[in-house]
């Protein structure tokens, strides 16, 4: 395996903070070679800190995904690592990650290779916490992080999805294109339950979004509650339900009580935008609740405790 290192660039902060640096490199395997960047936050230097793998969506880049989440400012308050794979152009004309190939649907190979191969590159390099790496993406890229919770779920703790599609629910392209409006959602034979591992796993979606219909977002939820012991399914599993309003917009957010942490916000009058994003970055919604925080929120329950003072 090899990467090579591109100078770092320093991310200008407010004078209250100090400045944490986003660096580019790049990791190559047999499967090919992507870009990524790297946001180390100053704060905690020198512990092992959380990561969170973040995968933008299609016409995205790295920089813009990380304006339009302000996860970068979410890691200097926090205290966690984020790492930003690229798609290349030469893999995706619009660079959308490649969710609906089959051959980019599997451990070891194809695109989830390259990304638990950045995955383990920003592990190594920066002493990360392995038991707290975290994935979550926006549409393309939400479709992306629910394959690599179900492929590598020794390595990613949990995931996010936003605006996004449930693991292998496309095997092409016709098949993607009739998943993201919302045709019926057929399991695949990869998610039987002696070879599915499901993930703690949280949902945000609009249910206006006309690029991938909100009927995904249940989807998601419903292949990664477990079957129990007593047969009790998905369909009947105990949950809590808050309807509630936030910068405003409304929404509906369950919370599973069943063996395994999942939520699902249903973001009401919200299209396909990341919700509570920031306008400084493409396919956000500045109104709704804050994706980013709550995502953060599921994954750090202890982060909210130990914020930096203002």
């Amino acid at each position: 395996m090899k990467r090579a290192e591109i100078p770092a660039t320093e991310v200008p902060r407010s004078s209250q903070r100090p400045a944490g640096r986003f660096v580019l490199a790049r990791y190559t395997n047999p499967s090919g070679t992507r870009a990524y960047k790297t946001y180390i936050p100053a704060r905690d230097e020198g512990q092992a800190r959380p990561l969170v793998v973040m995968l933008h969506g299609c016409k995205q880049s790295p920089d813009d995904f990380a304006a339009g989440t302000r996860m970068n400012e979410l890691a200097d308050e926090m205290g966690f690592i984020v790492a930003y794979p690229e798609q290349a152009c030469a893999a995706n004309a619009s660079r959308c990650w490649n969710w609906f190939q089959a051959a980019d649907q599997q451990r070891d190979d194809g695109e989830p290779s390259l990304i638990a191969g950045i995955t383990r590159d920003v592990i190594a390099r920066y002493n990360a916490d392995p038991r707290r790496v975290y994935v979550a993406g926006l549409s393309a890229g939400g479709a992306m992080a629910a394959i690599m919770g179900h492929t590598y779920s020794d390595l990613y703790a949990a995931i996010g999805i936003h605006s996004g599609l449930a693991y292998a629910a496309a095997r092409d392209v016709p098949s993607a294109l009739a998943a993201m409006r919302g045709r019926s959602f057929r399991s695949d034979p990869r998610c039987a339950e002696s070879t599915f591992q499901a993930v703690p796993t949280i949902v945000f979606h609009g249910d206006l979004d006309t690029t991938v219909h909100s009927s995904n977002g249940a989807q998601v939820i419903a292949q990664a509650t477990p079957a129990g012991d007593d047969l009790v399914t998905a369909a009947v599993a105990p949950q809590s339900v808050e309807k509630g309003e936030e910068s405003g917009r409304r929404y509906t957010r369950t919370v599973s009580a069943g063996k395994l942490a999942l939520e699902h916000w249903l973001v009401h009058g919200a299209g396909h935008a990341w919700s509570g994003g920031s306008v400084n970055g493409s396919y956000t919604d500045p109104l709704g609740p804050d994706a980013s925080r709550a995502m953060l929120r599921f994954f750090l329950p202890s982060a909210q405790a130990v914020s930096a003072p203002a």
